[in-house]
């Protein structure tokens, strides 16, 4: 076993090439190297880029990865219950994205797909915490009416960006709004939208468009498995109204006082609070932890007094114990309870 000594620490900025174009106010916030082809950072990391072995995966003060030094000690950082129930996965992936053009229309497999095609044990299920966002942006999320698979399929094909935009459920958000994205439900982010994102921990996307992206779908956008396949992981019904009003919440930077963000339709699959108010003590468990405004400290019940300003991202082990944020706000994002 390692006696890990790190139980809670900031984070450098984990940046890297993406084939859609942005990153900027990620590197303002996080203080990292910004755009103009970086719109994503993943923050305490131990899940790679689909088919690569490094990239993607968080690096501590100590050089070494994030990953392996949770496989190496559980325990320390996950806690038992945890252990005992999701093995030495952390079983979360956080993200920052920050896009200065739209997102392609896409979409992700669930659990069971994922396992088995890709002998994968999660899927990608996510949620997005608006930060920032330019007035009247929107995000699609579903199709607007009953699609058939012959007929995705031959937009996929006619590389049809426009009739795939036409076929979603766009709907506008401002900073604060969050909404919850099952796997299997295509999905797309208009440009300007600064968003945290939750998610499982993998990368698996399926691309429905790419034109104008520095990708080739016909060749990378199905996780090979091909379109035949892939599109069997595609929801292809809109949401109803009732899961309308599950996925879609909303916390308030004006309110001093934490919020918990997500209804219970996400807590199969991760956790957030927003912190503000001094008062609020987090349980102990492992948790990402994006400062987002104003200077203060982190005190742990059993970890020392952390120092703590605007843009730090702190990765929080399970044994540092307890904690309340005070003097800032942010948000912590946290697996699901074991």
């Amino acid at each position: 076993m390692n006696n890990s000594s790190v139980s809670a620490e900031k984070l450098p900025s984990n940046q890297f090439d993406h084939f859609y174009r942005g990153g900027n106010r990620i590197g303002k916030l996080r203080k990292g190297p910004g755009g103009p082809m970086r719109p994503e950072e993943w923050i305490a990391s131990t899940t790679t880029r689909f088919g690569e072995k490094v990239n993607g995966l968080s690096v501590l003060a100590n050089g070494k990865l994030l990953r392996d030094e949770v496989m190496n000690d559980p325990h320390h950082w996950l806690g038992s219950d945890h252990v005992k129930r999701y093995g030495s996965s952390t079983e979360i992936l956080v993200k920052l994205l920050d896009p200065d053009q739209r997102l392609p229309v896409h979409y992700h497999p669930d659990r069971k797909f994922a396992s088995d095609k890709l002998d994968l044990v999660h899927g990608k299920t996510e949620a997005w915490i608006i930060l920032d966002v330019p007035v009247g942006a929107k995000v699609g999320v579903g199709f607007n009416r009953k699609m058939r698979k012959a007929e995705v399929a031959e937009l996929v094909s006619k590389h049809d960006s426009q009739g795939l935009l036409d076929s979603l459920m766009f709907l506008e958000v401002s900073a604060g709004d969050v909404v919850f994205v099952p796997a299997g439900v295509p999905h797309a982010i208009e440009a300007g939208i600064f968003v945290l994102e939750l998610q499982e921990p993998t990368d698996l996307s399926i691309l429905l468009e790419w034109d104008g992206f520095a990708v080739d779908g016909d060749k990378d956008g199905h996780l090979d498995l091909g379109y035949e396949v892939a599109l069997d992981a595609l929801r292809l019904e809109p949401l109803s109204e009732r899961e309308i009003s599950q996925i879609i919440t909303r916390f308030d930077k004006e309110k001093n006082t934490s919020q918990r963000i997500f209804n219970p339709i996400a807590d199969d699959f991760f956790r957030a609070d927003y912190l503000s108010g001094d008062n609020a003590v987090v349980d102990a468990g492992f948790g990402i932890l994006l400062i987002l405004e104003g200077s203060g400290k982190l005190e742990f019940s059993d970890s020392n007094t952390l120092q703590v300003e605007a843009g730090d991202a702190v990765v929080i082990a399970n044994a540092a114990g307890s904690f309340t944020l005070r003097g800032a706000t942010g948000i912590i994002s946290r697996p699901p309870l074991a």
